[in-house]
C-alpha cells in the first residue's frame, strides 16, 4: 500500500459538538486498554533537552521521538504514557490518564520526570508549551454542559510553571467581541498557542454557533475576536504567522482545511494538504507544518507539508500522532 492511499478519507457527516462526543468515546476506550509494551529502537533515552534536532511525537500511546533529519527511521520510545504531548526549551506537557476515566496534565522536565501535575475535567484534547518553556495549556472535552446539543463541550486551562498560577477555564476571562464586551452561556475555548512574551496568547472561542480566532491577555484576564472561522491556531516560529483549521464554507461538517494566517494582513493561504485535517498543527520550522491524520482503521500517522501553499504532503512518521519539534 502506498503513503498516499494510506491517508485519511474523512467524510464528516456529523456536526463539530457530535465529532467531540466521537472523539471522546475513543478517547475512553483506548484509555481503558492496557498499555503497550514500549520498546526502544533507537539509541539512548528520550529527551526534551537541547541537541541534535528532534521529533517529539506519541507511539503506542507513549512519549517517543526521531531524529529530524530522519523522521521516518528507527525511534526511541519512552515509558511514559500520554494522550497528548509537546514540549518547548526543555519543559514538556503530558496529558496523562490517571485510570480508565480520570486525566491529569502532567509537567515533565527535560528527562520527563513529572515536576507537578493538575487532574483535569473530561478527556485530552490539546497541549502547547510557550517557547520559553514557561508557560503550558490543555484542552480537554467535557459533558453535562446544559448549552450544547450533543452535551460535549471543552475546557481549556494555563499553568504558569514559574509561579504555579493555574487558569483552570478561559471561560473565566472577560469577552470583546467585535469591539464590543460580549457575555454568553455558551463561549468555549479550545487549542491555545503563546506568543513570545508568554503573556499574550492566541486560542478558539466559540459562541452562538461561530468559531472565532481570540488574542488573549493572560495578566488582564481578557480576550478579544480577531477573525471568524479560525481552530486550533498553531504561532509560527517568527510571530508572523497562525497555522490554523479552517471550516469549508465556515461549517465543520464539511471538514476542515489545513490553512495559514498572515497576521499582518489577515490574508488567508490554504495548504497543499486538502484531507481534512482535525488537529492543531506544529510548525518543524519556518516553512514546513506537521500534524496528525488517521488511517482507515485509526491508527495515525503525522504527516508535513509547506506552509506557504506550494508542495505537496509527504509522510513524516508512520504510525505516530501529537509531533513536537524539538531543537
Amino acid at each position: 500500500m502506498t503513503a498516499m492511499s494510506t491517508r485519511v478519507k474523512i467524510g464528516v457527516a456529523v456536526g463539530s459538538a457530535l465529532l467531540l462526543g466521537v472523539v471522546a468515546t475513543g478517547y475512553a476506550v483506548l484509555a481503558a486498554e492496557p498499555a503497550a509494551s514500549p520498546a526502544t529502537a533507537g539509541a539512548g533515552p528520550v529527551t526534551l533537552a537541547p541537541g541534535q534536532p528532534r521529533l517529539l511525537t506519541i507511539t503506542d500511546r507513549h512519549v517517543a521521538s526521531v531524529a529530524g533529519t530522519d523522521p521516518g527511521g528507527a525511534r526511541t520510545v519512552s515509558n511514559v504514557e500520554c494522550l497528548r504531548v509537546y514540549a518547548a526549551a526543555g519543559t514538556g506537557v503530558c496529558l496523562a490518564p490517571e485510570n480508565a476515566w480520570s486525566y491529569r496534565v502532567v509537567v515533565l522536565d527535560s528527562a520527563l520526570r513529572p515536576q507537578r501535575s493538575v487532574a483535569v475535567p473530561g478527556l485530552p484534547n490539546r497541549a502547547r508549551v510557550s517557547a520559553s518553556g514557561r508557560m503550558i495549556s490543555w484542552t480537554t472535552f467535557v459533558g453535562g454542559d446544559s448549552y450544547t446539543a450533543s452535551g460535549f463541550s471543552t475546557r481549556t486551562g494555563i499553568l504558569d510553571t514559574r509561579s504555579g498560577s493555574t487558569v483552570m477555564s478561559l471561560e473565566e476571562f472577560a469577552v470583546t467581541r467585535d469591539g464590543k464586551p460580549y457575555r454568553s452561556a455558551d463561549v468555549n475555548y479550545w487549542g491555545v498557542t503563546f506568543t513570545a512574551d508568554d503573556n499574550v496568547f492566541y486560542a478558539t472561542m466559540s459562541t452562538g454557533g461561530k468559531r472565532y480566532l481570540v488574542r488573549g491577555d493572560l495578566a488582564a484576564r481578557k480576550v478579544e475576536t480577531l477573525k471568524e472561522n479560525v481552530e486550533c491556531p498553531s504561532l509560527s516560529p517568527d510571530g508572523t504567522r497562525l497555522a490554523f483549521k479552517e471550516a469549508i464554507d465556515a461549517d465543520p461538517q464539511r471538514g476542515w482545511r489545513l490553512s495559514v494566517l498572515d497576521l499582518a494582513t489577515m490574508r488567508v493561504t490554504p495548504t497543499a494538504e486538502t484531507t481534512s485535517v482535525d488537529d492543531q498543527a506544529a510548525w518543524l520550522d519556518a516553512a514546513t507544518l506537521a500534524y496528525t491524520l488517521r488511517q482507515d482503521d485509526g491508527r495515525p500517522d503525522v504527516w508535513a507539508v509547506p506552509a506557504d501553499g506550494s508542495g505537496a504532503p509527504r509522510l513524516l512518521v508512520p504510525d505516530a500522532e501529537s509531533p513536537s519539534p524539538l531543537t
